[in-house]
């Protein structure tokens, strides 16, 4: 509950998790832009994933309005990252895990266990559509809140040049399915 300068309490808005639409890009750009301000990355990237894999594509809105939330997840390659603020030109040909790029609430409607939801339905999705897991770079101190989600560090020696340009707590994670 949120308590307005008046004092008296008021219901915030019913936040669910829908599939995102090309129009909910603007919003999704903002909520990265404020989660994320070490790790930009453009407007471009955001359509380019949408229009490759809507599927796991996920927004947290109340109906229309503006997306408070989002995630993004893709199919990869086992134990690979694409780089950030990358526009790529296709799906490999080859993935072998569900690649779950990005993850973000608006600072206003973290803490509250929204998250929870989407990374259920998406583990169940992945093992619906058969991936045997999946994978993602935790950043910002992340590791913690990716483990109660159920994803465990995996040393990837091979990763180790590109988890740089994550920033110096990057780590690889898998939840296997």
């Amino acid at each position: 509950m949120a308590v307005p300068e008046g004092g008296a309490e008021r219901a915030l808005p019913q936040l669910v998790w829908r599939p995102m639409r090309p129009s909910d890009i603007d919003a999704v750009v903002e909520v990265a832009r404020l989660s994320f301000p070490d790790h930009f990355e453009a407007r471009a990237c955001f359509e380019n994933r949408l229009a490759l894999y809507p599927r796991g594509c996920f927004v947290l809105a109340h109906g229309d309005a503006p997306a408070q939330g989002y995630l993004i997840a893709y199919p990869w390659r086992a134990d690979g990252a694409p780089p950030l603020n990358t526009v790529i030109e296709g799906l490999p040909t080859d993935p072998a895990v569900l690649y779950l790029h990005d993850l973000a609430l608006h600072p206003q409607t973290r803490g509250g266990g929204l998250t929870r939801a989407v990374v259920e339905r998406l583990a169940e999705q992945a093992t619906e559509d058969g991936w045997p897991a999946v994978a993602l770079v935790a950043v910002n101190d992340a590791v913690d809140f990716w483990a109660r989600h159920g994803f465990s560090v995996r040393d990837a020696p091979e990763l180790a040049a590109k988890l740089i340009s994550y920033g110096a707590d990057a780590r690889y994670m898998v939840r296997r399915l």
